[in-house]
């Protein structure tokens, strides 16, 4: 009877626990915080509209993104299985927070690792794949800072895989977009971001995705919702309608409500209101340029690069300015720039890129100069 009384003793301190836990989560989010939004076309990167898009603000789990990323490039590459098995160590099994309850020294496949972390948020199995990717969670740690400057994301710096609330770690909503951005390249983790439940470690550990909108908004491909004390409550949500798809970051929100409205709102922005095209350009706008000195009279021209545009729906059919020199001087490399193009919107202008030399052209000399006179004469 003594021993019964204990057990019960012991579940109700462990259910009081977890209540207070997550009761204080929620109560201490009732701080103020300054909402930052973005809302970006996925496939260019164009943002569409933003408030405060380059804030620097705490993460909180938004973190883990890269640490997936990282572990999706190494899957991608060859160097990681997603049915190998890793070992947990003591590290991972003292982290605090959403845990999946690792023990020192179980094994755990990758996928299972990549379920808890992206459905369950789980610290622990981020410091799994980290240790196992880098050696360490610091030298992991520098991974996540030199692919974030790689990618061009300059107001993130990382100081842990987990997002867990630590002095000097931060990032940005445009920053954000950017990574969620990457990862959408990454095409089999979408089956891991668009899972409402699922379990882990032989049934033993449920997982609940804290982003819900994975059960219920059309086209959802993506990504992940989280919260903590000093970040607040975040969303970066991805979804896809036919050939466009929208990213929408939400980070500093107050409630976990208002996260997921604010969201759906910029994405029905975005598909209700905006369009991806392509300007449409023909060598027909093109003539040759004629090339002062020479071996040839002229050179052709082309439009260097043309990168798909997001256009409002209700803009008009886009015109097209064309710049290009009377001449230019020999030697013409291929590739040198020659002109513009630039395509407007009435007259706003939406993109431009450079008109290049199709060919090279040498520089005219004398005995080219003297065989050209010699055929005019002779021929």
């Amino acid at each position: 009877m003594k021993k019964l009384i204990c057990v019960i003793l012991g579940l109700a301190l462990g259910i009081a626990f977890c209540f207070d836990f997550c009761c204080a989560e929620d109560n201490e989010i009732s701080k103020k915080y300054d909402v930052a939004s973005v809302l970006s076309e996925a496939s260019t990167g164009t943002i569409i509209c933003s408030e405060n898009a380059d804030m620097k603000m705490p993460q909180g789990s938004l973190c883990k993104l890269m640490t997936i990323l990282l572990t999706a490039e190494e899957i991608d590459e060859g160097k990681l299985s997603v049915d190998e098995s890793l070992t947990a160590s003591g590290n991972a099994n003292s982290q605090q927070g959403a845990v999946i309850w690792l023990m020192q020294g179980e094994s755990i496949s990758v996928d299972e690792l990549l379920k808890a972390v992206i459905i369950g948020n789980a610290n622990d199995a981020s410091v799994v794949l980290a240790e196992h990717i880098a050696g360490s969670e610091e030298e992991f740690v520098n991974m996540m800072n030199a692919r974030a400057f790689e990618l061009g994301m300059r107001n993130t710096v990382y100081k842990n895989c987990t997002g867990l609330d630590v002095s000097g770690q931060f990032s940005t909503a445009h920053d954000t977009a950017i990574l969620a951005s990457e990862l959408l390249k990454h095409d089999f983790l979408q089956k891991y971001f668009t899972t409402w439940i699922d379990r882990v470690r032989g049934g033993q550990t449920e997982l609940v995705n804290e982003n819900r909108l994975v059960r219920t908004y059309d086209g959802i491909t993506g990504m992940k919702a989280g919260r903590s004390l000093e970040s607040g409550f975040s969303l970066v949500l991805t979804a896809k309608r036919g050939e466009t798809g929208f990213i929408s970051v939400l980070m500093g929100c107050q409630d976990k409500d208002e996260r997921f409205n604010i969201g759906k709102s910029l994405m029905s922005t975005g598909f209700s209101s905006y369009k991806v095209t392509t300007p449409a350009f023909s060598d027909e706008f093109l003539r040759p340029v004629k090339v002062r000195g020479g071996k040839q009279s002229s050179v052709m021209l082309k439009a260097e690069n043309l990168a798909e545009l997001v256009v409002p729906k209700s803009s008009g059919e886009m015109s097209t300015a064309v710049l290009i020199p009377e001449y230019i001087d020999a030697p013409v490399k291929k590739g040198q720039v020659a002109g513009k193009v630039g395509f407007y919107n009435g007259e706003t202008l939406l993109y431009e890129t450079n008109l290049i030399a199709c060919e090279e052209i040498e520089k005219n000399d004398f005995a080219n100069s003297l065989r050209k006179i010699l055929y005019i004469i002779y021929k």
